[in-house]
């Protein structure tokens, strides 16, 4: 950033207000981002940070304060409007449709799109430049998790955006995709481009920002220069005290087999999915085993072939607890002593219509909440308010609807949900996505605590750190197999990153290389039946 460049702010906010009818969201906010500069903002969950992009994109607007624009005041009505400023906005969920092609997605996003043959070679010239290759050609359901943000990074730079606001860009990437999406962001704030960027991961903030704006409750707390921070200073900004720090210790060896994947073979029902071949792990009492993998390589499937949401045609595959389980019912699999947290929060984790009370009950019922077939209405508020307590829930008690809680408070309420039951085996996949460094901590130490006590504990996450802090052993999951079981200190984050592309050692389709980046990837389901819940 030069000095003439820099002069005056390509963004500032002053005393931005957001007033809901049950909290206020922004509180008397002040940010100024200057041209070329990488500007993170950070928070706990609940925070303010998802709202206050949604006032700079004209998703929502702002109850007090203004607006100025490289100097000018504005009021953003629309995201429409917000793209004619020169404001783009890459979301943490991307919103790309299946069946169509890179091209006719991209075109679906520009207000004023030029015939599809100009469009592509604009799409190939953007790509290249920005070390972001993609065909404009594919269909988005062939494309892995990695391509498909390059589409939406695209589909905003030829835009030729000033702001660029990007939402947790890393939360599915390899270490090798983190790699090149910071150079494309560098590449774009030395040509002039403001970037704002929200990450719940503190050391790429540390690497990639200039500077850092900190929200806590709606309001500003602090503001700092990340390089001259420690991951460590970043979080006591965030939650105003020392991060904790998860006490794993040495597992105890010898424990019972609770969880045995036997051959596991299953053709996925989706047609953009992922078929499972011949998946053989154990995972024994007392120990956490983690699953890698970029999103769509069988994690979807895998999980639901555990959980009893797909039965299979054989029982010996999956075995529970010492029961072959392949056939039974999730109710029948959870009564052998499984508990499971799935990825998809709402509708597969939650009902989002029913009260927390009553979410609890629908898989915590075993636990004291019905009697003679009834329900014990009192029990199940008691269990409701333990979880919202233990877990520090931000909501309105155990009454409030599961729809009514931002992402990551969710997420803990179902965790803890889980958790609280004490399961002989505990599956979850992304435990802590989307929650706030402090809650994660909390999370991990849970779920280590939950293995101290001879739990078997099977981690499917996407969060290579995480999965390094909290496992004993782990496994990478890439088109459909699944690696050899390594004891987390006889590998380390490069070799999985590698892995995840399906080249371990011994692997069937180790003579067909791939970037790590560009694993097939099915697309999320949209399959909003709380079959897991229930």
């Amino acid at each position: 950033m030069d000095s003439a460049s820099t002069a005056t702010p390509r963004l500032r906010l002053r005393g931005i207000r957001k007033v809901y009818p049950a909290v206020v969201a922004n509180d008397g906010i002040d940010l100024s981002v200057m041209p070329g500069e990488i500007h993170a903002v950070l928070g706990e969950n609940g925070a303010g940070k998802s709202t206050l992009m949604k006032i700079i994109y004209g998703v929502t607007r702002p109850t007090e304060g203004e607006v100025l624009w490289e100097g000018a005041r504005v009021e953003i009505s629309s995201p429409a409007q917000a793209r004619a400023l020169g404001i783009g906005m890459v979301f943490q969920h991307f919103s790309l449709f299946e069946t169509l092609t890179v091209v006719e997605n991209v075109a679906l996003g520009l207000d004023d799109a030029p015939a599809m043959a100009v469009l592509s070679q604009r799409i190939e010239t953007v790509s290249a430049k920005y070390g972001l290759p993609v065909d404009p050609r594919r269909l988005v359901h062939t494309l892995s998790v990695g391509e498909r943000q390059r589409v939406e990074i695209v589909r905003c730079l030829l835009q030729s955006p000033r702001l660029l606001i990007m939402d947790e860009p890393t939360s599915v990437l390899t270490p090798q995709a983190v790699r090149t999406l910071f150079q494309t962001l560098r590449q774009l704030a030395a040509e002039g481009c403001s970037i704002l960027y929200i990450s719940h991961k503190l050391d790429e903030i540390q690497e990639l920002c200039h500077r850092a704006t900190v929200l806590r409750a709606g309001k500003v707390t602090g503001r700092c220069v990340p390089a001259n921070e420690t991951p460590q200073s970043m979080a006591r900004l965030m939650i105003g005290k020392d991060l904790p720090v998860c006490e794993h210790g040495a597992p105890k060896p010898g424990g019972e087999r609770l969880l045995r994947l036997a051959g596991l073979s299953h053709a996925s029902d989706d047609p953009f999915g992922t078929d499972l071949r011949d998946l053989h792990l154990d995972v024994h009492a007392g120990e956490i085993v983690g699953i890698a993998g970029v999103s769509g390589n069988g994690q979807q499937e895998l999980l639901r072939a555990i959980s009893g949401e797909e039965p299979l045609a054989e029982r010996h595959p999956v075995q529970i607890c010492g029961s072959e389980a392949g056939r039974l019912s999730c109710g029948r699999r959870r009564r052998l002593g499984m508990a499971f947290v799935p990825e998809e929060r709402l509708g597969r984790g939650a009902v989002p219509k029913l009260s927390l009370g009553f979410n609890a009950l629908l898989t915590a019922h075993p636990h004291g909440m019905l009697k003679r077939g009834l329900i014990d209405f009192a029990a199940m508020r008691r269990f409701a308010l333990e979880t919202i307590e233990r877990f520090d829930v931000r909501c309105g008690g155990a009454d409030a609807p599961a729809r009514s809680l931002s992402g990551g408070n969710l997420q803990k309420f179902i965790m803890g949900r889980e958790i609280l039951q004490k399961p002989r085996l505990l599956v979850v996949a992304q435990p802590t996505w989307g929650v706030d460094v402090g809650a994660a901590a909390f999370i991990r130490q849970a779920l280590i605590d939950l293995r101290n006590a001879g739990s078997a504990v099977l981690v499917i996450s996407e969060e290579i750190d995480e999965l390094f802090e909290i496992c004993d052993r782990i496994a990478v999951i890439a088109k459909g197999r699944l690696s050899p079981v390594r004891p987390i200190a006889q590998t380390d984050r490069e070799e999985v990153g590698v892995w995840m592309s399906g080249m371990w050692p011994g692997a069937v389709d180790a003579e067909d290389p791939a970037d790590p980046a560009d694993a097939p990837h099915a697309p999320a389901s949209e399959r909003g039946q709380a079959s897991d819940v229930a």
